[in-house]
């Protein structure tokens, strides 16, 4: 029997792909879920055994955590990216290293194609797809839920007949989940005029009042939660726990897909919301204005690349460089205060914090200009508009 390795993650669209792969083009199916974080152990253990149960060869993770934050997660904090104002672009920048990981499994074992979930209406069809074309050119790409335009009712209904029993309930929604962050899809997403009930987030309101939260910062990178020195990825895990609690970093993002049409999806990301907003409070009191304005201009493009699948092209190489050296001086300790649903930034304790220069205080004395200087720097800075005014004051 011919080898397939299906990108698989216990949900609807990869359990539909494992029975139809094995049932009706009589392939060994290989299952490979790409950690990129978030996942307990019994979760994995539980996606495994629903693997075999529904007839995979075999099935394995393959953990590109750390991978995923070295080579990207640490560059959008750097750059602050936030798709549209709005999303941490949690699961879409994961996929290129799914994808990856997948393309690296799938040459280790042999496999003669390679297949993943995705439906033909949004961008990780094409996150993956491009991957393949890459690194697997000699392999053939199998994308059953995308070549039949099954609804989530049709894989339900395949499923059944099989006999496969499941909280179908509970599968109406698509939770794609990662360390940084988890999306969300179900058919409230799908209509503009309505929004997910509470109950759809996996994440649920545990505490009231308010707890303080304090990130730690050395060259942009986290290093410290409530003064406890922490690795990078588990820093991430350990404010997802904190701020989770308090149902913070639930939003709704809608933008274009790379297909044309409009996409909506909401997500949960407690952890990506609070670190990048503190880490960009940390930014105001430690880089200069040029060095804020040119590096919003580069994340902005950085993070549409990585939404658009095209994170290999080599001009993100470049980005990176300037990303990571502008974080020389974004030191220091950031204080946050946690509510339901909210969080607001305190302020920031930084060796770096440009505030704390004895040459001029905002609003106080200065000690580097006179009231003759300003008079004089004023008028200069008036001058080309004085000019145009007198110019073209008639009309």
């Amino acid at each position: 029997m011919k080898k397939v390795v299906l990108a698989y993650s216990g949900g609807l669209d990869t359990s539909y792909c494992v029975k139809y792969l094995s049932e009706e083009l009589g392939l060994e199916v290989y299952t490979a879920l790409a950690n990129t974080g978030g996942f307990s152990a019994e979760e994995l253990a539980a996606v495994e055994k629903k693997a075999y149960a529904l007839g995979a060869k075999k099935h394995v993770t393959l953990d590109i955590t750390e991978e995923y934050y070295d080579k990207c997660i640490k560059y959008m904090v750097f750059g602050g990216v936030l798709r549209n104002h709005t999303y941490p672009i949690s699961v879409s920048s994961e996929r290129t290293f799914q994808a990856l990981a997948i393309v690296r499994y799938a040459n280790e074992i042999d496999a003669q194609y390679i297949a993943h979930g995705s439906t033909g209406a949004g961008n990780d069809q094409i996150r993956f797809d491009l991957c393949f074309h890459i690194f697997a050119p000699d392999k053939e790409i199998l994308t059953p839920t995308r070549d039949l335009k099954l609804s989530r009712e049709d894989e339900i209904a395949y499923l059944k007949k099989y006999g496969v029993e499941n909280d179908w309930k509970k599968m109406e929604y698509s939770i794609n989940k990662g360390v940084w962050g988890t999306s969300v899809g179900g058919k409230e997403t799908l209509d503009s005029r309505t929004n997910l009930p509470d109950k759809a987030y996996p994440s649920q309101l545990k505490k009231e009042g308010t707890e303080c939260l304090e990130i730690g910062f050395e060259k942009g990178e986290l290093v410290s939660v409530n003064d406890k020195k922490i690795t990078k990825t588990a820093a991430i895990t350990a404010i997802e726990a904190i701020a989770s609690q308090w149902a913070i970093g639930r939003d709704t993002h809608v933008g274009d897909t790379m297909v044309g049409i409009k996409g909506r999806v909401a997500f949960e990301a407690a952890a990506p919301l609070l670190i990048i907003k503190a880490h960009e409070l940390l930014e105001k009191h430690t880089l200069t204005k040029w060095q804020q304005y040119w590096k919003e201009q580069l994340a902005n493009w950085y993070g549409m690349f990585v939404h658009e699948a095209m994170y290999l092209e080599p001009v993100m190489r470049d980005i990176e460089k300037f990303l990571e050296h502008s974080q020389n001086s974004v030191n220091g300790v950031v204080k946050i205060q946690l509510r339901p649903y909210h969080f607001d930034l305190i302020g920031v304790d930084s060796p770096n914090d440009l505030m704390k220069a004895n040459v001029a205080t905002y609003g106080e004395m200065n000690n580097a200009w006179t009231a003759d200087d300003v008079k004089g720097f004023t008028k200069m800075l008036a001058m080309p508009l004085m000019v145009y005014k007198a110019v073209n004051e008639k009309m």
